[in-house]
């Protein structure tokens, strides 16, 4: 079932962007404007620009319709379940972090914890 519903919303998105490149620029967009095209078309250019603009918002409609389909069969298949539930690790059996004095390692050398002889110096 999941298959079938992605299959077709793979195919109706291929159309949404099939039907969206092949509209006419009316301006302002990227585009410079959609030119005259020649007059032997079927439908006139408004006839074929509504129809374009209807056959987008079915598909769009289909689009939108088939995205939350897959999200509540997705959210359907998990179930309550969590990644960390998937990995198969209990949560008792980890180790609790062991509790360090706040700031020791931040502070510099006390004179008891310095060398006692000075680094030998570079003969060079």
């Amino acid at each position: 079932m999941e298959n079938v519903i992605l299959t077709i919303h793979l195919i109706l998105a291929l159309l949404l962007i099939g039907v969206v490149l092949l509209q006419r620029s009316e301006g302002g967009g990227l585009g410079m404007g959609g030119g005259g095209g020649g007059g032997n078309s079927v439908m006139t250019g408004r006839g074929a620009a509504t129809a374009l603009a209807k056959l987008t918002w079915i598909f769009a409609v289909c689009f939108i319709a088939t995205s939350v389909t897959l999200t509540i069969l997705a959210a359907q298949k998990t179930g309550s379940s969590s990644v960390i539930d998937q990995l198969g690790i209990p949560a008792a059996d980890a180790p609790a972090p062991a509790e360090a004095p706040l700031g020791n390692d931040l502070l510099p050398p006390q004179p008891a914890d310095a060398p006692l002889a000075p680094p030998p110096a570079n003969s060079n």
